[in-house]
């Protein structure tokens, strides 16, 4: 009996102390694509320039290799941009800035990400009013954003019914 009552007291603590916290440390890079509008074609362009851009960036496993590969990729990743839009037709502009950028308030699967200044690589696409695409580049964490149409194929996200049943009991 001493056991469960046990097993129970620890799985509480440990919902307690884990609900809707952040495993992303105060140093990370974050990695934004802004649509130009919702129009199918410039979020279709938007989807587009992540999957151009994912394969050149998430190359790095360490803080500071993320940043050299950003910052020594920056003429790549316009030439990248330029081609595909280039090869799609797409006549909008684009902006990018590496630096210290404006994030909003963002949750994801319970753990909500405040807004404020962050490290980041940003592609704003025209006029910048359309839903974005946002990810860790370091720690690498891209998240499947369902609302938006952008879906990260390799983020699985594993789910126990027995923490669902003590989460919502709590």
């Amino acid at each position: 009996m001493k056991k469960i009552i046990f097993i129970i007291v620890f799985l509480i603590l440990f919902l307690l102390v884990n609900k809707n916290e952040s495993y992303i440390g105060e140093e990370s890079i974050r990695f934004r694509v802004i649509a130009n509008s919702n129009s199918p074609r410039d979020i279709l362009m938007k989807e587009l320039v992540v999957d151009e851009l994912s394969s050149l960036l998430f190359k790095s496993y360490d803080i500071g290799s993320t940043r050299d590969n950003i910052i020594s990729n920056l003429g790549i990743i316009e030439e990248k941009i330029d081609e595909l839009f280039i090869n799609n037709d797409y006549m909008e502009t684009y902006n990018i800035v590496y630096g210290m950028n404006e994030f909003p308030e963002k949750e994801y699967n319970g753990v909500i990400y405040e807004e404020g200044l962050y490290e980041s690589l940003v592609v704003e696409i025209g006029s910048g009013d359309g839903n974005n695409y946002w990810c860790f580049l370091y720690p690498s964490l891209c998240m499947a954003d369902f609302d938006n149409n952008t879906y990260d194929e390799n983020n699985v996200i594993y789910k126990s019914k027995i923490f669902e049943l003590f989460n919502d009991f709590f």
